[in-house]
């Protein structure tokens, strides 16, 4: 479990690619607190700690994850949003998030706005009955509040904090992005469905 708190972004050293799936080496300060077994939150998607190292980590990425999520593009150099698991007595700064990213979006309109910026992101249809305005979602793994619903779009607004603590301060039109919906929404929908409302 996480929160969409950004704690670092790291940065990929390796993408050791084969027919059964990937290996990722990140280079991040979280790296020493994290050891073999451990959750970590890589652009959103949970993936677990292979090889701990001083200043790198190691995870295997399926090609399930890498089919539907961003990490299928990821090359060395690239920058990524890290959070660790949430741990027992930490604040829950931002939302549940469970690293569970539900399909992957598009970045359709980023605007200076003052000290902020928005972002537009399309948001696939299935996913759009899961999105209220002024709730909670996390775009690569930070939990962001929904400004506005617009269409087939929903609209963010970023703090200076958030540009400058996550790669989404670089994110340019076009770019595909991590999309997670709010959990508690997702169920109680799915809870609706079920009893027929």
């Amino acid at each position: 479990m996480f929160t969409g708190v950004i704690r670092e972004i790291g940065t990929v050293e390796e993408v050791e690619r084969t027919a059964d799936g990937a290996r990722l080496r990140v280079s991040a300060g979280v790296a020493s607190g994290l050891g073999a077994g451990d959750s970590v939150s890589v652009d959103g998607v949970c993936l677990t700690v292979t090889s701990p190292g001083g200043d790198a980590f190691e995870a295997d990425v399926m090609n399930q994850t890498l089919s539907v999520t961003t990490l299928g593009t990821l090359d060395a150099g690239g920058r990524v949003n890290l959070e660790p698991a949430l741990r027992a007595g930490e604040p829950l700064g931002g939302h549940l998030v469970q690293g569970h990213v539900d399909s992957t979006g598009e970045v359709t309109s980023a605007t200076e706005d003052g000290f902020a910026r928005r972002l537009r992101v399309a948001v696939p249809e299935g996913l759009r009955r899961y999105v209220a305005e002024h709730g909670s979602v996390a775009i690569d793994g930070v939990s962001l509040t929904v400004a506005a619903l617009e269409g087939p779009e929903i609209r963010i607004a970023l703090i200076p904090h958030t540009l400058a603590a996550t790669t989404l301060g670089a994110a340019a039109v076009g770019d595909p992005v991590n999309i997670e919906v709010d959990m508690i929404g997702r169920y109680v929908a799915h809870l609706m469905e079920r009893s027929g409302r």
